[in-house]
């Protein structure tokens, strides 16, 4: 498969789709989407499916509801990493991956998982490295309305911010 180097690292080609190709970092072996096509803000990249419910979340589920956690279709979306200054939105709603901001060829595809997840079953350390990284990421639960603000989120999370904050 073909190398390609964005800038440092370096990543390998493992697929390649409509709207993006999948790549692995060689070192890391890390894995990624990464956009074939510009975009611009509310462009519907893709429509997905609901594949599977689960009443708990998963590292690779998506909150719709309280007790509704979906594997989503096509599978090569779980390869969206989290960004504190995202791109995208998996609208639960309508189904739909949207553009937040302006994509360029090239640009990683990145969402903000409190945008979708109260309370995220495996938190973690950010690396995103953007200006505004909120270093641990562990669901809009735990976030203030005011950094929320910031954010574009699901009706979910938005009805769950209504309720508890």
């Amino acid at each position: 498969m073909p190398l390609v180097q964005i800038t440092q690292p370096y990543y390998q080609v493992i697929d390649t789709f409509d709207f993006a190709e999948a790549r692995q970092n060689i070192l890391t072996s890390s894995k990624a989407l990464f956009a074939l096509k510009a975009f611009n803000e509310n462009d519907v990249i893709c429509h997905f499916t609901i594949a599977e419910i689960f009443k708990s979340p998963t590292y690779l589920t998506i909150q719709k509801g309280v007790d509704e956690h979906i594997m989503i279709a096509p599978t090569n979306l779980q390869l969206t990493n989290h960004s504190c200054n995202p791109n995208v939105l998996f609208d639960t709603d309508k189904l739909q991956f949207i553009c937040i901001r302006k994509i360029n060829v090239g640009d990683e595809l990145c969402f903000f998982y409190p945008a979708t997840e109260w309370d995220i079953s495996q938190p973690f350390e950010c690396l995103c490295n953007a200006d505004n990284c909120l270093k641990t990421i562990q669901g809009a639960k735990y976030l203030s309305k005011e950094i929320l603000s910031k954010y574009r989120l699901t009706s979910f999370i938005q009805s769950m911010i209504q309720q508890y904050h």
